[in-house]
C-alpha cells in the first residue's frame, strides 16, 4: 500500500509540474459557464451584430434552467472528452517511450501499482475538474435563470462523471497498449466517437450502454425523476471500467517484459 501511495503522490506532483491542476479545471469552468452566459445575453449579442432589415423583430423564447444546464454539461461530452484524451494519452505511452517506466519498474515496483496509481491520479483530476466546472455551470444557471435542486444536480454530475471515467480508462488502455501517445489519443477519440454514434442510432436496443448515462442525466434534469435503465447502465459502466483497467495492467506488463 505504501508503494502505491508513493506512486500516486508522484503522479499528483507530476501533474502539478505539468500545470494540469491549473489548466484542466480552468478549461472545464470556461466550458461550463459559456452556455448560461451566452443563452442569457443572446438577444443583446444578436442586436450588437446588426445588419438586420429595419423593423425586423426576432423573438427568442427564453430557455428553461434545465435546458441551459443540460447544454452547459453537454460541453463536457464533446470538448471535455478531447481535453481528457489529450491530458491522458501520454500517461503510460510517454513514460515507456522516455524510459521512465523502465527505471521505476526495475526497482521491484508492481505493474498493478504503477498503472493504477497513474489512473487514479488522472481520475482525481477528472472528477475534481468536472465538479468545479459543473458547480460553476449550476451557479450561473441559477443566478441568470432558475435554481436546479442540488440533489438532482449531483445525480447528473455523478452520471456524467461515470461516462467520462470510461473515456479516461479507455485512453489509459490505449496508452498502455501503444508506444506513441498521439496514436493512443487518436484511437481513444475514434472509439468514443464510434461508440457514441452506434449507441445513439441503436438507443432502443442499447439502453444499458455507458454512453447513455449522459442522456439519463439530462432526463433527470428535465423531469427530476430517475430513468428505469440508469442503475443497470451504471453497473455495466463500472464493469467496463474495471475490465479496461485490468486489461491495461495486463497489456502494459506484457509489453514491458517483452521489451
Amino acid at each position: 500500500m505504501n508503494q502505491w501511495l508513493t506512486l500516486f503522490q508522484k503522479e499528483l506532483i507530476e501533474m502539478w509540474r505539468n500545470f494540469k491542476w491549473i489548466w484542466v479545471p480552468i478549461t472545464f469552468i470556461l466550458l461550463g459557464v459559456s452556455e448560461p452566459l451566452s443563452s442569457y445575453y443572446m438577444p443583446q449579442i444578436i442586436d450588437s451584430l446588426g445588419g438586420l432589415p429595419e423593423g425586423t423583430v426576432i423573438e427568442i423564447p427564453p430557455p428553461t434552467a434545465s435546458e441551459v444546464l443540460i447544454q452547459g454539461l453537454s460541453q463536457y461530452t464533446t470538448i471535455g472528452v478531447l481535453i481528457i484524451v489529450l491530458s491522458t494519452m501520454a500517461i503510460l505511452a510517454g513514460e515507456r517511450k522516455s524510459g521512465v517506466a523502465a527505471m521505476i519498474l526495475v526497482k521491484n515496483v508492481s505493474y498493478f501499482s504503477f498503472v493504477t496509481a497513474k489512473w487514479a491520479g488522472g481520475l482525481l483530476l477528472l472528477w475534481l475538474s468536472l465538479l468545479i466546472g459543473s458547480i460553476a455551470t449550476w451557479y450561473y444557471t441559477g443566478i441568470l435563470f432558475d435554481w436546479i435542486p442540488m440533489d438532482v444536480f449531483f445525480q447528473s454530475y455523478f452520471l456524467y462523471g461515470l461516462w467520462l471515467t470510461v473515456v479516461l480508462t479507455l485512453t489509459v488502455f490505449f496508452s498502455a497498449s501503444l508506444l506513441t501517445p498521439g496514436i493512443a489519443g487518436f484511437n481513444s477519440l475514434a472509439v468514443v466517437f464510434i461508440f457514441t454514434i452506434v449507441t445513439g442510432a441503436l438507443s432502443n436496443w442499447l439502453e444499458w450502454s455507458p454512453s447513455q448515462l449522459t442522456n439519463y442525466a439530462n432526463e433527470m434534469l428535465l423531469s427530476s425523476g430517475t430513468p428505469d435503465d440508469t442503475l443497470p447502465a451504471s453497473l455495466l459502466t463500472l464493469a467496463c471500467i474495471i475490465i479496461l483497467l485490468w486489461l491495461s495492467v495486463f497489456i502494459f506488463r506484457k509489453k514491458e517484459l517483452a521489451s
